[in-house]
């Protein structure tokens, strides 16, 4: 079978190796899933009753343009719905974006470290990655403005708060950046775990401003990762584009039911935020207790400093995984000597703590 061109050209790679696929090569389900920043503090009550009460439904296609939730955001965001697109996640809007925007050979410009699946995209689409490192375990804007104008760049990536390392810029450091933006260039700012966030990380943007896009998920704080949805807040005309060539029907008919009433029980996104900082807490102290470092997280994960290289940190993860522990880690240095856990419910920290010293132990012993 021949491929077109750039697919063909491109390696057959996946930006995450998912956990059901790494227990169907154990031959055993994880004890912990502390790995992929999923909510295991499940989403609203009153989301999964409306998910239930759409089964029926689910005959029918999704409301293409997400009506009732496209408004509720609007509400939520003070904006008018002109400046929302719900769509498959943010990883789905991402490669919209990415596909409206970027023509083979334009440039990009990302952190080397950063989501990998904005990456996939570019590449998929024909762009051309440039990548600066994080500074202090944080993306470094500065970096980032000035390689976006020594390439001329179409579009720079930056997430606030960071994943993988959980780190943030406060606001205004993000709105300076939009006065220093190349011509024709656009901000992509991803804010999936902006609920978990301060306040002070949220810049005070305006909602017509053409020089940013805004992502937001219901993956993380709201607890509907395996339902893909999201939204981008941007300019009326920028959110118009998408209907040129998004996926029309790719949202489905339960996950709008079960986001728009996720939004609308900000009393269980409390929750939930609260039940995180709590985890942030315990995780830090399962590590200290093992000779790693937590990093301050703005997110419902926690970067371990192991002190060591990703050689170290890559086989600790493999021992996890032997015990029973899915966890992640930043792919390049020097942000591989840490190790990623995800905030979870006590039962699966008590699996971690138990498991950590052990798999530590392992590699002592090696």
């Amino acid at each position: 079978m021949r491929f077109a061109p750039l697919p063909a050209g491109l390696p057959a790679s996946v930006p995450f190796v998912g956990p059901e696929t790494l227990e169907r090569q154990r031959g055993a389900p994880f004890a912990a899933r502390l790995g992929a920043n999923e909510s295991a503090f499940g989403p609203s009550p009153l989301a999964a009753r409306a998910m239930r009460e759409a089964v029926g439904q689910v005959w029918k296609y999704g409301d293409a343009p997400s009506f009732d939730l496209t408004h509720a955001l609007a509400d939520h965001h003070r904006m008018s719905p002109a400046n929302i697109m719900v769509g498959e996640g943010i990883d789905g809007l991402l490669g919209t974006l990415v596909r409206l925007m970027i023509a083979p050979g334009d440039a990009v410009v990302t952190s080397d470290g950063a989501y990998p699946t904005f990456n996939y995209h570019v590449a998929g689409f024909g762009g051309v990655l440039h990548k600066v490192p994080y500074r202090n375990d944080a993306e470094d804007p500065e970096a980032l403005l000035d390689r976006a104008h020594a390439t001329g760049a179409r579009l720079i990536y930056l997430a606030n708060p960071d994943n993988p390392m959980g780190s943030w810029h406060d606001g205004p450091v993000i709105t300076a950046m939009l006065d220093r933006l190349p011509d024709d260039c656009l901000l992509v700012l991803d804010q999936a775990y902006a609920e978990f966030a301060p306040a002070s990380a949220i810049p005070d943007i305006a909602a017509d401003d053409p020089r940013v896009i805004r992502m937001r998920t219901f993956s993380k704080a709201y607890g509907l990762a395996g339902a893909r949805i999201g939204y981008a807040l941007g300019a009326p005309d920028l959110i118009a584009g998408f209907d040129r060539i998004r996926n029309h029907f790719g949202v489905n008919r339960l996950a709008q039911a079960g986001a728009l009433a996720a939004l609308a029980d900000q009393g269980w996104l409390a929750h939930v935020v609260a039940e995180v900082a709590t985890a942030r807490d315990r995780i830090a102290a399962i590590g200290a207790a093992n000779g790693l470092t937590a990093l301050p997280s703005a997110t419902n994960f926690v970067a371990l400093d192991t002190h060591r290289g990703g050689a170290f940190a890559r086989t600790l993860i493999a021992a996890l995984a032997q015990h029973g522990v899915f966890a992640r880690m930043p792919g390049v240095t020097p942000l591989d000597r840490c190790i990623r856990i995800s905030c979870a419910p006590l039962h699966e920290l008590d699996v971690f703590e138990d498991v950590l010293p052990r798999a530590l132990s392992d590699l002592a012993t090696r």
